[in-house]
């Protein structure tokens, strides 16, 4: 584990640093597993498996040019009891400086749904249904593992996903849904058409599976996206102020079961359009 004092940025800063060590990490034979950041302490812990400290410090100097304070060896196991395991340890879980309890737990949740699922079963039949569903999950899971994301759950039709920043969530929906245009330039007679909805905020953290008005809120805003769109709740925007992406405003929705009305807006993704 590497040890990193007096950090700078923030949890976006972090994780893209993250994202340049996992480009970086095949050429030394390195894999880096999880990583922790405490905001209060402005510290970062790195499980890495590695076959030396050299090795673990290359992949910093060349992905970002930094390297830890300290290396330590350690077993996964334990250093996961102390820091936290579970649902976001791959994402960076955040921690407090003393008791190790989590900061409240802000997240950004993620749910893709695959447009005329049913149809799709009727004219394929259960088997080819199940195999372009399963292609759906592998396409999901490769870009959103890409982005520091994690799949919390399959729906049958879709999936939700957990990430530690909106401006990663936003970035791998843009990505997953250029790369289901690309299949479907490629398969005419029966293409994929997904859609993304995005929420953020505190879900409760039971076991493997997350909870609350946040995980409602984007699977609502998801429902509501036509095909091959990618909508986000007012917060996402929000929080994605002064990122590289455009928002369109949609206006104020009501959805079933969510108190409030919402703001929603589209991302648009395809090159030169505005959805």
């Amino acid at each position: 584990m590497d040890i990193h004092h007096d950090v700078d940025g923030d949890v976006d800063d972090l994780l893209a640093a993250h994202m340049k060590d996992l480009e970086a990490q095949d050429r030394f034979g390195v894999r880096y597993l999880s990583w922790w950041f405490n905001p209060h302490a402005r510290s970062v812990c790195c499980l890495v498996d590695a076959p030396d400290a050299q090795a673990a410090s290359a992949v910093h100097m060349e992905a970002h040019g930094t390297t830890a304070d300290k290396l330590i060896q350690v077993e996964r196991d334990v250093v996961e009891a102390f820091l936290g395991g579970g649902v976001d340890a791959g994402l960076g879980r955040m921690v407090g400086p003393v008791t190790g309890a989590l900061d409240g737990g802000f997240r950004t949740i993620l749910f893709t749904d695959i447009a005329d699922s049913t149809g799709i079963t009727q004219r394929l039949g259960d088997v080819k249904a199940r195999k372009v569903i399963r292609l759906h999950d592998d396409y999901v899971r490769t870009d959103i593992e890409a982005f520091g994301g994690r799949v919390v759950k399959h729906t049958g039709d879709g999936a939700m996903v957990v990430f530690p920043a909106c401006s990663a969530a936003v970035r791998a929906a843009v990505v997953v849904l250029r790369r289901f245009a690309d299949h479907n330039a490629q398969q005419i007679d029966e293409p994929l058409r997904v859609r993304i909805g995005i929420s953020a905020g505190e879900p409760v953290d039971e076991g493997e599976d997350l909870f609350g008005t946040a995980v409602q809120v984007a699977r609502r805003v998801c429902d509501a996206a036509p095909p091959e769109r990618i909508w986000v709740a007012n917060v996402v925007r929000e929080l994605c102020a002064g990122k590289e992406f455009r928002f369109v405003d949609l206006g104020s929705r009501t959805f079933k079961g969510i108190a409030e009305p919402i703001t929603v807006h589209e991302v648009p993704w395809r090159d030169g359009a505005d959805g």
